[in-house]
């Protein structure tokens, strides 16, 4: 396990289930705990320092999330996403992420830009440094904070969710599909910078496009 797990994650002010649910979720997105393994309760209480009791809680919530899977004979095992799944995330992608650039478009101030550049500026060095687990950070970082310049809380709202399970598809195709997802990036901010919401639109959806490719023939491999 990732030694930047917290050692006592009790410390933290939510409670015990929500937190190991939260640690849970980052292990698994990030490849610590890749898919097909063997998720025991004491293996996982003593991973976060807690007892076996928020652990089953959080189990059963990253089961109904779609993380885990709960086996005969093998208790909890990570998942990994299926082609449905993948199909379809994209699909709410598709429709969800032209709307939101078309939005920000309109919408942004030159703020808004300077910041969605800076989080391109951070991936650009993440990807040169193959750090990429960071890259997967940024790039839901990127998408969710276009949501928010859009202006819609409906869309922010059923981002929400949505992105951990997206961050866990990129990072599947990460190492493929970092440089390219980037140079997409930069003509996204741009188009949005540029204020024309049907270019944004137009370019956000061939993005999505991409990926989805991208997913689907990892997933077709696996």
């Amino acid at each position: 396990m990732d030694t930047d797990q917290p050692a006592k994650i009790g410390a933290q002010h939510l409670p015990l289930r929500d937190q190991v649910l939260a640690a849970l979720r980052k292990g698994i997105i990030s490849g610590d705990y890749p898919p097909g393994e063997r998720l025991t309760e004491d293996r996982l209480a003593e991973d976060f320092g807690v007892s076996r009791n928020p652990v089953r809680e959080a189990l059963r919530v990253a089961e109904a999330e779609g993380f885990v899977v709960i086996l005969p004979r093998r208790g909890a095992v990570v998942a990994s996403p299926s082609s449905a799944t993948i199909h379809d995330i994209f699909a709410v992608r598709e429709r969800l992420e032209p709307l939101a650039a078309r939005l920000a478009a309109e919408r942004a101030t030159p703020g808004d830009v300077t910041s969605l550049r800076a989080v391109l500026e951070q991936a650009r060095l993440a990807t040169e440094a193959q750090d990429l687990r960071r890259v997967g950070e940024l790039n839901s970082a990127l998408h969710l904070q276009i949501l928010g310049i859009s202006g819609n809380p409906w869309l922010a709202s059923i981002a929400k969710a949505l992105y951990l399970h997206v961050q866990w598809v990129f990072q599947m195709t990460a190492k493929v599909r970092a440089p390219h997802s980037w140079d997409e990036h930069i003509k996204l901010v741009d188009a949005i910078g540029s204020g024309d919401g049907e270019l944004a639109e137009t370019v956000a959806l061939e993005h999505v496009g991409a990926a989805s490719a991208a997913a689907h023939e990892t997933a077709g491999r696996a």
